[in-house]
């Protein structure tokens, strides 16, 4: 199912939140490059070549808070942000992972589709501020193969199929912001005891 995101980007297809990328627009890695400030012009001309070529790409903002299908205790709010929006205590929307069991997913069918649309690339969430990992994640349980019923790593999947069918993958990984564990994300403020610790110790 298609339909317009509350913010007015993007579609939303069936609980996850789809944006068409252009090379018209911000370089994504600006940012980071400015803050580095170890590369020169000419690197980073020659680094960023493939993306103003390929022009078109898929970014794909998918997770835990995909159950929720954009409403909490009867308050509409935006997708991956809902935790932070709704302040939803830790405990409480860990609970949600229980019920995440996407098995419909096809990672095929995924990059097929963004093939035969003319994408290049695809980008997707591997871990959002939620701190749910999207993947096989040796560093804390709070990912889709140890806390959910799927059992399966879909970003394995995707990277196999990216590859067989010729298609760019990277990954939007959060890492400062993570409002499961506790130290992180103090910028934003904390609504739950469970989120309280230091940063360094993070």
């Amino acid at each position: 199912t298609l339909t317009k995101n509350p913010v007015g980007e993007g579609v939303q297809l069936s609980g996850f939140v789809v944006h068409a990328l252009g090379a018209g627009g911000a370089d994504p890695s600006e940012k980071r490059i400015k803050l580095a400030g170890k590369e020169t012009a000419e690197q980073r001309d020659t680094r960023m070549q493939w993306w103003r070529e390929a022009k078109f790409g898929l970014f794909i903002h998918w997770g835990l808070y995909s159950v929720t299908a954009g409403e909490w205790n009867g308050k509409a709010d935006y997708g991956e942000w809902i935790m932070c929006n709704c302040k939803i205590p830790v405990k409480e929307y860990a609970s949600l992972a229980t019920q995440f069991n996407p098995v419909k997913f096809d990672a095929k069918a995924w990059v097929q589709m963004a093939r035969d649309a003319g994408m290049k690339y695809i980008v997707i969430t591997a871990k959002h501020h939620d701190g749910f990992a999207m993947f096989r994640s040796q560093a804390d349980p709070f990912n889709i193969y140890d806390a959910t019923p799927f059992k399966r790593d879909p970003l394995k999947e995707l990277a196999a199929e990216c590859q067989k069918q010729g298609i760019k993958l990277g990954f939007y990984y959060s890492q400062s912001q993570d409002w499961h564990q506790p130290g992180a994300d103090a910028v934003l403020g904390r609504w739950d005891d469970a989120q309280n610790g230091d940063f360094d110790v993070y």
